[in-house]
């Protein structure tokens, strides 16, 4: 009985690119702000959320907020990640941190009045 041989080949991320096609990285990142209209509220499930851009590379929030208009909670992006938790899991300390470092540039209902916390 023959073995079949197995082949060498390289895993698609391995391969070098060819000129001009994006990496399957790059494609994940130019869909993130189009994803973000798909997002509800873990609360309440209202959607589609508000959003204030703070800091973007092209098409990828790398710095900004999530808000719902329904229950007046307030989701940060932080390096290009929403933080969607319930309130008993969030952690107010990195929550008051990022009202105080970008207070100046969003809306003064959440930074004054957001829930779970605000300055």
């Amino acid at each position: 009985m023959k073995w079949p041989r197995l082949s060498r080949s390289l895993h698609r991320s391995q391969r070098p690119m060819r000129k001009g096609l994006r990496s399957p990285f790059e494609e994940r990142e130019a869909v993130q702000k189009r994803l973000l209209d798909i997002l509800a509220c873990p609360i309440d499930k209202h959607y589609p959320l508000g959003l204030v851009e703070l800091e973007d590379r092209g098409d990828v929030i790398v710095e900004g907020m999530l808000t719902c208009s329904e229950c007046g909670r307030y989701y940060p992006i932080i390096d290009e990640i929403p933080v969607m938790l319930p309130d008993n899991l969030r952690n107010k300390k990195e929550d008051l941190g990022f009202l105080e470092k970008w207070g100046s540039k969003l809306p003064d209902k959440v930074v004054h009045g957001g829930k779970p916390w605000s300055l």
